[in-house]
This record gives C-alpha cells, sequence and structure tokens, in this order.
C-alpha cells in the first residue's frame, strides 16, 4: 500500500497513492461516517485548476486526489520523486471501492448521468457484485440546482441508508456538485467521470498497452472528437509546457490554498 501524501502538479495538489490506499481511506470513511471528497484527474481534470483558481481551490480541498492518467502519474515522479506501480483510474478505483462495499454490506447511491444510462448500470453491476446493495439512483437533471435543492438531494441520499455516493456528472461539474453538497453528507462522495458510461456498456476501454503508455486520450479523441478535441489538441500540450516550466524552476505553480468558500450555483 502507497500513501505518500499530496504533491504539487501544476498547482493542483494530488495524491500519490496507488489502488489499495485510495480504497482503504474511501472505506474507512464510510465505515466511520465522515464527509469525505474524491476525484481522480486526468491532464483536462488538472488543467481546469490550472485555468480556474477558484476551481483550484475547490480541488485543493479534496480529501483525496488521485492520479487518474498516466500524465498525471508521470509528473509525481517527474517533480516529486513520488514512483507509482500504475495510475488509480476512475472506472477500475470505482469497482475496486464497490467490491469493498459489496463485501462489507455498505450501501451505495449512484448520482448523476442519464436515466437509460442508470438503467444498464444498475444490472451491470449487481451482476458484478451480487452483493452489492444500491440504496438509490438519481440521473442528472442537466440544470443549475434551485434554492434548497442541495439540501434536499442530501436529505434523499441520507435517507436511503446509503454509505457511498459515486457522482457522474463529467468533468468539471462532478467535482463541483461533490464539493458543495460534502458538508451536507456524512460520506464520501467519489466524482468517477467516465465510470457509469463504462460500465453501463456504452463507452470501450482502449487496449491496455494504450493505458500504459497514457494513449486513452487518443482513443477517445477517436471515438468522441466532435466533442473532445478541443479538450486534447489544446490542453495536452499545454500541461506539457506548464509542466517543464515547473520541472526547470521557470514557474513556481503556487497551490491556491484550500477553499471554504460554499458554492451558491452549481450543477445537479
Amino acid at each position: 500500500m502507497i500513501d505518500l501524501g499530496k504533491r504539487n502538479v501544476l498547482g493542483v495538489l494530488v495524491d500519490a497513492v496507488d489502488y489499495d490506499a485510495a480504497t482503504a481511506r474511501i472505506c474507512t470513511a464510510a465505515r466511520e461516517r465522515t464527509p469525505y471528497a474524491v476525484t481522480a484527474l486526468a491532464v483536462h481534470g488538472v488543467m481546469t485548476g490550472v485555468q480556474d483558481r477558484a476551481h483550484n481551490g475547490r480541488l485543493n480541498a479534496f480529501d483525496l486526489v488521485t492520479p487518474d492518467g498516466q500524465p498525471v502519474r508521470w509528473a509525481l515522479g517527474l517533480l516529486h520523486g513520488a514512483r507509482l506501480p500504475d495510475r488509480v483510474y476512475g472506472p477500475t478505483l470505482t469497482l475496486r471501492v464497490l467490491e469493498n462495499a459489496a463485501a462489507e454490506g455498505l450501501p451505495v447511491y449512484l448520482y448523476g448521468s442519464t436515466q437509460p444510462t442508470l438503467d444498464r448500470l444498475v444490472p451491470a453491476l449487481e451482476q458484478m457484485f451480487p452483493a452489492l446493495k444500491i440504496a438509490g439512483v438519481e440521473a442528472s437533471k442537466f440544470r443549475s440546482d434551485r434554492p434548497g435543492e442541495p439540501a434536499e438531494i442530501a436529505d434523499r441520499i441520507k435517507a436511503s441508508g446509503a454509505r457511498i455516493v459515486l457522482v457522474g456528472l463529467g468533468c468539471p461539474r462532478q467535482e463541483v456538485f461533490t464539493y458543495a453538497m460534502r458538508p451536507l453528507l456524512d460520506m464520501p462522495l467519489l466524482a468517477v467521470g467516465a465510470a457509469f458510461d463504462y460500465h453501463a456498456g456504452l463507452l470501450r476501454n482502449p487496449p491496455s498497452w494504450m493505458q500504459r503508455y497514457g494513449l486513452e486520450w487518443l482513443w477517445r479523441l477517436g471515438l468522441e472528437p466532435k466533442r473532445l478535441w478541443r479538450r486534447y489538441v489544446l490542453l495536452n500540450p499545454a500541461y506539457l509546457a506548464r509542466l517543464a516550466a515547473q520541472k526547470t524552476g521557470l514557474w513556481r505553480a503556487t497551490p491556491p490554498p484550500a477553499s471554504t468558500d460554499p458554492v451558491t450555483d452549481f450543477a445537479v
């Protein structure tokens, strides 16, 4: 188990952890009924913090930020000597947490995506983990929250008996939602990216060799070029340039302090 704490990657604090440590931390928070915000950041997720200082502060308030992409894992080694055996990929971390939740009888709540996706996801998860307790399922409304709605959502989640919440809203909406809901819930919330789509069978994982060499972005760009071209064609070079500047000392990449400011308008 590797857990070396938080490290500065372009001003975003990323945890140098492996799957075992991340899973253990999340399940401990679930057992102890502790508010706990988790996300897994690839290059796009890190760059959302670089480009938006307020969002950077929110990310730095998260309890656990895993290196979702290989380039983020490599940055931890390049900048801080934190040699990790693998990235901690959101969809895979999701399965590890669900496996432990099933074994320990910790009910989970699925929030986000669309109802058709959730209708495919639930039986797929139940087939993978027959002992898994799914306490509730709630699709995204794809709009901003109404006054008082965050408390209503939190009440529904708590009333379900859930001990873990999986949030699938896409980056950065899911991180904003998780940050905003954390004070309202005594359990871990995991922003899991495209995990719902992958495990529902709507997206295909790239070949293992592409994942190993950090080429998953190329696979996803081929699947969704119109939606993702700006993310990868523009952000990837910007990430590499800033990484080089931080490594050489041309840019200090000072992390902003962890935010404590409430979010008053966010997507649900």
